[in-house]
């Protein structure tokens, strides 16, 4: 019994611990739009498709130095605010029906700046511009795809060393811009070069990115034909 007693004593000196006054203070709750930090809002939102390091996982490394160069903050603003509508990615501003604010766009497109341009990183090679200025030919696209793109992707762009960026299923889930973006940028995540490294010695030019582009758009089947291959009614 008093070995119970005691016990029993030493049970209620720990339990008193937590009595008004006494508990250590806990740390503040945080509401999500009230998040200001950099590096956690980019973890939560962004990491999983653009890798922790912003140098590309599932898609582009918007923390690439190419990308950063090519890409200006009303570029990466309007992306991150509004997505990329018919791809995987989403709208991340509050008034396009995301979660995040203004202030916590505008601290995303800040830091991806501050933490990762290296504005002299590509010496005195300029790269093509981050928009088409006319449109494709895809015709001349397809000889340019032979050039530069082939000897990984295939003669046809279904497959090589590299995968296949021809494929329809591929080509449902991207834009356009998307496929200009990783012709310029490369993907280093999966060993593809930016566009100076395809052939040595001969970097891709504007007209070689905007027309290689039209060719492997005009590979994309319509939605139509996506739905309903056999041609039959549904």
């Amino acid at each position: 019994m008093k070995y119970r007693a005691l016990a029993l004593i030493a049970l209620l000196g720990l339990a008193s611990c937590g009595a008004p006054g006494q508990r250590a203070a806990e740390a503040p709750v945080i509401r999500p739009n009230e998040v200001t930090d950099f590096h956690r809002l980019y973890a939560q939102n962004c990491s999983g498709c653009h890798g922790a390091d912003a140098q590309g996982g599932l898609t582009v490394g918007i923390g690439s130095p190419v990308y950063l160069a090519i890409a200006d903050d009303a570029t990466i603003r309007r992306v991150a605010s509004q997505g990329v509508p018919g791809t995987a990615m989403p709208a991340f501003a509050q008034k396009s029906g995301g979660l995040l604010t203004e202030a916590q766009i505008d601290i995303l497109v800040r830091g991806i700046r501050t933490r990762w341009a290296r504005p002299d990183a590509l010496g005195h090679d300029k790269p093509p511009a981050y928009k088409a200025s006319t449109p494709g030919d895809a015709a001349r696209g397809q000889t340019v795809f032979a050039t530069f793109c082939s000897s990984c992707h295939g003669a046809d762009g279904r497959g090589g060393r590299g995968g296949s960026i021809a494929d329809s299923s591929y080509l449902a889930l991207v834009s356009d811009q998307h496929l200009r973006t990783v012709t310029i940028t490369g993907m280093p995540a999966f060993g593809a070069p930016d566009w100076r490294g395809n052939v040595r010695g001969k970097p891709m030019s504007d007209g070689d990115v905007t027309d290689v582009v039209a060719w492997l758009a005009a590979q994309r089947m319509p939605l139509s034909a996506q739905l309903n291959p056999a041609g039959g009614s549904q």
